[in-house]
């Protein structure tokens, strides 16, 4: 959905970028309806009347109210994005991760900065469960599961096997537990590139652990990044709650040591650059291969900036001019994300960014170094 969104081209038209809290409150209500007469109400009239503008506006406004009456209950926050004069452009998604603060965002194309940042926070990665007879594979992102595997064996004990020796039984479940590992790790290898998870969390008693490391090849290995105790009765809301805080601890871990490697980049001048200018001119022309941004980045940098005309793409310029003048301003938090997705850059929100203060918040490392002449100077990014 942030690839259709980021695709989109800008008009010279309010496109309407709503953000809800759809979480009940004290009384077991949610409370985002006053919210939205209000803010659409206001918004429309600051468009003249019978306007494009103003038609457009209220088509959106009419379409969000009735879609908000049939939201699914359990929802926890709602994000749409709607233009009707741009060919009946309509986007919405419910989501289980929570939206902090109502928004209402009108420009000339979607406002993505509040839904990557809920992607970064609340990223796909796979969960693994097992025990020595039964394995559970889920796939959680954006706070929901998105999907679940479930593997299971017959459960082999020493009564079915009787007269065996006792040395003949345990070889016997070894290979067993050897069997049901590889099973599972399978299972867990078409999880992973089918959902094209970068993590994985394990959990599991402490005798199918270590069978299930041991056969897990290197590309899957890699991607480990705890190991939790867990029962394989675990209620699935309680994997997703313990998985996604070693998830968190990891992320947190991780940011400080790569923004420290792209400060110590810049420093060196090399692959990586800084600040709101630098980090768009890069945008520009495709260099950024991962883009940090602090995770108060909109607070930062909260209204509409000027920006240079190179900074812009032709087809935005009409839409972001002021009337009568050519100075272009954006609103940059949106504007980096956007620029970010429309080039395959990744982007990482830091939660933690005092490193990134003292360049506004803002960086980026590059896939590649322009010289004076805009022609390839350093080939390929150096390795993470």
């Amino acid at each position: 959905m942030l690839d259709r969104l980021a695709a989109f081209a800008p008009v010279d038209l309010p496109v309407i970028s709503l953000y809800l809290s759809t979480q009940a409150d004290r009384r077991g209500r949610a409370n985002f309806d006053s919210f939205v007469r209000k803010e659409l109400k206001a918004k429309s009239q600051t468009y003249p009347l019978r306007s494009p503008a103003r038609v457009s506006f209220d088509t959106d406004a009419a379409r969000i109210k009735a879609y908000l009456e049939n939201i699914r209950p359990s929802a926890n926050g709602v994000a749409i994005f709607a233009c009707a004069g741009a060919g009946d452009f309509f986007e919405t998604v419910a989501l289980d991760a929570p939206i902090d603060e109502h928004k209402l965002y009108v420009y000339h194309q979607p406002h993505l900065y509040p839904l990557a940042r809920l992607s970064d926070e609340f990223p796909r990665y796979a969960a693994l469960i097992a025990d020595t007879n039964a394995a559970r594979i889920y796939v959680f992102g954006i706070g929901e599961n998105l999907g679940e595997v479930n593997v299971k064996n017959p459960n082999v004990n020493k009564t079915q096997l009787g007269g065996w020796s006792q040395a003949r039984y345990q070889r016997h479940i070894e290979n067993y537990h050897l069997h049901h590992a590889k099973e599972v790790v399978e299972a867990l290898d078409r999880v992973v590139r089918k959902e094209r998870v970068n993590h994985i969390v394990l959990a599991g008693d402490e005798v199918i652990l270590p069978v299930l490391r041991g056969q897990f090849p290197p590309h899957l290995s890699g991607r480990v990044i705890d190991t939790l105790r867990l029962d394989i009765t675990t209620p699935e809301h309680v994997v997703a709650e313990r998985t996604l805080e070693a998830l968190q601890a990891h992320e947190a871990k991780t940011d400080v040591e790569r923004v420290n490697r792209l400060l110590d980049e810049y420093r060196a001048g090399g692959l990586a650059v800084v600040g709101a200018h630098d980090t768009l001119a890069a945008l520009s022309h495709g260099q950024v291969d991962e883009l940090y941004l602090s995770a108060s980045l909109e607070e930062i940098h909260a209204g509409d900036e000027e920006v240079g005309r190179g900074l812009v793409d032709e087809s935005q310029k009409t839409a972001v001019m002021s009337a009568g003048d050519q100075t272009l301003k954006v609103k940059v938090a949106d504007e980096l994300v956007t620029r970010a997705r429309q080039t395959g850059a990744n982007i990482s929100f830091i939660e933690d960014a005092t490193p990134l203060d003292d360049v506004g918040g803002i960086g980026a490392t590059l896939r590649y170094q322009l010289n004076s002449h805009n022609s390839i100077l350093v080939g390929a990014a150096r390795a993470k």
